[in-house]
Order: C-alpha cells, then sequence, then structure tokens
C-alpha cells in the first residue's frame, strides 16, 4: 500500500522521503502457546502488512522532523507534535459528550477549582486552598490572585459561581452535569473567595469537582463555544482545523506553575493506527498520546531513538447491552452473552496482552475497586444453556461498534465467541465520535455496542437513570446516596456493593482496562504516562 500525503506549499524546496517499516513480532511466547482462530491470524497479517507498507511522504519543513533536543550544538526545539486517534467534533464539552475535547482543554486551556495528579490525588489549581466545614456541607475555596483569563481578565470568585451556576442550567447538556446535582448555593464573599453548600454530605462530590464539569469560564465568552475557547489554563487555542489538529501556544502570562520550554504544542489527529505509527517513525510527529498499534511496541522498545511508557488509565472497555430495551432486555441473555466471553482472549488477541482484567466498572486506582473476574467465569456450556434458556438461539442482533482499533478489535473476537454460543451478532461500523455518540449513545439505538468509557468514576454516570446502557438504576441509587453520606469506609464500601450489583446483574460486560502506551521520542521529557483525568496534560513536556 503506497500514501501519499501533501503538506500545503511552502518555498523550502521539497524532500521526498521514503520509509521501509519492518514487520514486527507481535506475538509473544503466551501468544503462541494460546490458538489463534482463523479471524485473529487475519487482523495479525493486515497489521503487520500495514506496518511494513511502503509509505511515501512528500513534504517541506516538517514541523516534528529531526531531534530537538539541540545536542548537536543547534537550538533546541520550543515545539511538540503529539498524535491522537478520537478527535473531537467541536471545543464544547458542555453540550458535547466524549472524552476528545476535554482531552484536549482541560488543564491545558481550562481549568478548575481543583485537579488530578499522575497518582490520581487531588491538587490545587485556580484554588491556592481550600476547607471543609464540619457538618462536611460547605466548601470554601481561596481563589490564586495572580489567575487571569487569556484575554486578560482577572479570575474571579463571580466567574466560578457563573460557571457553576451554568453547569446547572440547560446550557449543559452533556451528561456528567448531574455530578453538580449536589451543590445547594454558591456564594462570592469576596472576589477571590468562593463558599460552595451542598445538600447533603458527598464523598464523591470534590473529586467530581476536578473534572470538566469544575472548569470556570468567562461569562462573556461562552457565546460560541464550539469554536472558541477562552480559559485561565497555561495554554490557549491558536488553530482548531477539524478532523485535522488544534495547535496550541504558550500564555506568558499564565499564573499557575511554568509550563516548561515550549511555545507551541500541536494535536494531530489521526483515524488510521498505522499511519500515526508511521508518522512518528518517520519525524512528522513526536509523541503518540496513546497507541493504537500494540503489536508495535516491542519495535519501538528495541529502538534507542524511541521511549516506550506504559501507564495506566480509568478507561474501562465495556461490552454494553442495551438492558432496556431489544434481546438483551433479558438478563437470563446478558448472561449468557457474558458466560460466552473469554475476556483472557480478547486482551491477547485484540490487544496484545496490554492492559487488565478487573470484571466491573471500577480500575484499581479506585478506593473501592474489587476484582470481579470471577462472577462471570468462562464457560461455553452453561452459556448455550442459557441461550436455550432465554429463547435467543440463532436470533440477530445489531453489535454497533465504533471505528476506533481497539473496539474494532475487540468486536470481532467477541462475535466469533457469541457465535459459537448459537447468537449471531451483526457488526456495524460507526463513525466515531460523530455517529455513535448521536444513534448508540443518544439515541439508544443499538443491542450491544463496545466502548472505552474513559471518565473518573463514571461507575454511577454509565449505569445512571436515562443513560444509553439501559440499566435499572434504581437498583443501585440507594446504595449509592447512603455510601455519598456516610464515612470514609462507609463510602468504599458501599461503592463496592454499587459495582458489584451492577457485575451480578449483567448490566455490561467489563472486557479490559485500557492500558496507557505512550511512545515518543526518547528526548522528550514530561510524559504524562498515566491517564488518570480527563486531560492529556501537555505544560511539563519538554525536550532533554
Amino acid at each position: 500500500m503506497v500514501g501519499f500525503e501533501m503538506r500545503e506549499k511552502t518555498e523550502t524546496p521539497v524532500t521526498l522521503i521514503v520509509i521501509l517499516a519492518g514487520v514486527p513480532p507481535s506475538f509473544r511466547a503466551r501468544d503462541v502457546a494460546r490458538p489463534v482462530d482463523r479471524s485473529s491470524m487475519s487482523r495479525f497479517l493486515a497489521a503487520a502488512a500495514g506496518a511494513a507498507a511502503l509509505t511515501l511522504t512528500i513534504t517541506g519543513c516538517s514541523a516534528g522532523a529531526g531531534s530537538s533536543a539541540g545536542g548537536d550544538g543547534g537550538e533546541a526545539r520550543t515545539d511538540i507534535v503529539v498524535a491522537h486517534s478520537a478527535e473531537p467534533v467541536n471545543l464544547d464539552f458542555t453540550t458535547t459528550d466524549g472524552a476528545a475535547i476535554p482531552q484536549a482543554l482541560m488543564e491545558n486551556v481550562y481549568e478548575s477549582l481543583i485537579r488530578i495528579d499522575q497518582n490520581g490525588e487531588l491538587q490545587p489549581a485556580l484554588a491556592t486552598d481550600w476547607t471543609v466545614s464540619d457538618d462536611r456541607l460547605t466548601y470554601t475555596f481561596t481563589l490564586d490572585p495572580e489567575a487571569t483569563f487569556s484575554n486578560g481578565d482577572p479570575v474571579t470568585a463571580e466567574d466560578v459561581k457563573f460557571s457553576y451556576e451554568r453547569v446547572q442550567s440547560d446550557d449543559w447538556t452533556n451528561a456528567l452535569s448531574a455530578k453538580m446535582d449536589v451543590i445547594e448555593s454558591i456564594e462570592a464573599p469576596d472576589e477571590g473567595t468562593v463558599e460552595i453548600t451542598l445538600d447533603h454530605p458527598s464523598n464523591t462530590w470534590l473529586f467530581n469537582l476536578a473534572s470538566l464539569v469544575g472548569a470556570v469560564f468567562h461569562p462573556d465568552e461562552v457565546g460560541d463555544l464550539a469554536n472558541t475557547a477562552v480559559g485561565s489554563g497555561p495554554y490557549e487555542v491558536e488553530e482548531f482545523t477539524r478532523g485535522q489538529q488544534i495547535v496550541f501556544t504558550k500564555r506568558d502570562d499564565y499564573a499557575g506553575a511554568t509550563p516548561g520550554t515550549l511555545d507551541t504544542v500541536t494535536f494531530r489527529y489521526f483515524d488510521d493506527a498505522v499511519a500515526a505509527s508511521n508518522a512518528l517513525k518517520s519525524g512528522q510527529v513526536d509523541v503518540i498520546g496513546n497507541l493504537q498499534t500494540p503489536e508495535l511496541t516491542p519495535e519501538f522498545e528495541a529502538d534507542d531513538t524511541k521511549q516506550v511508557e506504559v501507564g495506566t488509565t480509568n478507561g474501562e472497555v465495556v461490552l454494553s447491552m442495551n438492558n432496556a430495551d431489544g434481546i438483551f432486555a433479558d438478563q437470563t441473555a446478558r448472561e449468557a452473552v457474558l458466560y460466552g466471553i473469554d475476556e483472557q482472549a480478547v486482551l491477547d488477541t485484540a490487544w496484545g496482552g496490554y492492559g487488565t482484567l478487573i470484571g466491573g466498572m471500577v480500575p484499581p486506582t479506585d478506593p473501592y475497586y474489587e476484582d470481579l473476574t470471577d462472577v462471570w467465569p468462562h464457560d461455553v456450556d452453561k452459556a448455550k444453556e442459557l441461550v436455550q434458556e432465554a429463547g435467543i438461539e440463532g436470533e440477530e442482533f445489531r453489535f454497533t461498534v465504533p471505528n476506533r482499533p481497539y473496539a474494532q478489535a475487540s468486536a470481532e473476537i467477541v462475535a466469533a465467541q457469541l457465535e459459537a454460543i448459537g447468537l449471531k451478532p451483526t457488526i456495524e461500523t460507526q463513525e466515531f465520535p460523530a455517529v455513535w455518540l448521536e444513534e448508540t449513545m443518544t439515541a439508544h439505538d443499538y443491542d450491544m455496542s463496545v466502548i472505552n468509557h474513559v471518565e473518573a468514576r463514571d461507575l454511577l454516570t454509565v449505569f445512571g437513570e436515562d443513560y444509553y446502557t439501559g440499566y435499572d438504576a434504581s437498583r443501585i441509587e440507594d446504595i449509592a446516596a447512603d455510601a455519598d453520606v456516610g464515612t470514609e469506609e462507609e463510602y468504599t464500601e458501599g461503592m463496592k456493593e454499587v459495582a458489584r450489583t451492577i457485575t451480578e446483574d449483567a448490566g455490561a460486560g467489563f472486557l479490559f482496562l485500557f492500558p496507557n502506551l505512550i511512545v515518543a521520542d526518547a528526548a522528550v521529557t514530561g510524559l504524562p504516562v498515566n491517564a488518570v483525568s480527563d486531560s492529556f496534560q501537555i505544560y511539563d513536556l519538554a525536550w532533554s
């Protein structure tokens, strides 16, 4: 396969670069020991062929070409290009669901009062400190007096009040806005102090505040959020080209932590995962934010000019089933599916063995994690028995899958496993994010799907009332409410019960916890190895 990329016209003489990528050793010893079906081998050969494709790139002066550290005596570069897969459809996460927009904008352009660090701990952001009343109802935040928006205006308590009251209004349609429902009142006693009172004590609210619902907006700059972003973060959006890239430029007047030496950071979006990998090899990009071709990892690890970082995420790869309508409204049918799925085979074959089996909707970094992989052990005979009991043998159903590599690969293996127990899934590929978000998530027009839910502590959102899973939220609402107002120990035990109830109800299948595979030029430092917040943080990126 030969690919051509035409860069925009430049006065710089063009250079013809020819790259021949070798075929990586994608199967490790444990994969050889595990039988591989025909469809799995086909996918492997296709991926290997793609990786070995002859790629011709006609380019002028590539933004990411060459080693950047200036170790040869030249000037150090002040720009970095980061490759991502899922692109934002716009810049407005207040009305658009999905992870791509906050991944780009949170902590980079917009800030909350607090943030989540790489260890999953809460840290100051716009607020320099905060206190909690003895009754756990009132939170008092002290704002950074030097904080300003990118338009030069200071960040005041009234801006925070405006932003958080807006989350509770009809202007916010993102489903995550429910995280702020617990707020009873917001006061701004002076420009530098915000007092937020809850209607009941909440163990979850402060952590939720560090997510996108805590973003602080300028009251005069919310008229066109889809195309403009005015925040208080270390960078501002210089250019947004839908389907291609976002260019961030450093704010010299940023009041927070020094954003390193980078004047410009570009997020470049690739629909094709092999193309992103080849772009890193050829120097067109400097970082792959999350490698979508895990079979290439050994090749990158063997390359002294590259570095591979394997971190963790909040991303549960969920095999969602429509609990409210269609074939999987019957719990027996859902149980048949869960007995029929071999999650280890899915992980090994679809994602190269990278990732973690968890069995539920809680990652190990959360305080209420419990290993639930033993609830639905792989049992083909039991699955076939339940298919017969549910009366669904040979019944066709729609398996709507976003066009992301992990989802496509996982769906093919899952479909083969379900066919083996007598079911007939029909895979329908949907463009992500636009089509999948509209038809599957919003319209609930699906039977089965697979998606990586990356938001932190999103258990009660994904299985909440009216969400696309169609789960009967009344099964967990009281347990969750009691846990939220209880002691720290009661919270932990209560949320464990919530997670176990969802798993035991066969509310969905939990294929694996998505790994964070970052590949970069060996000279890049400050990589956000763990994806445990909404953001791909860029302010620590630098060249060594």
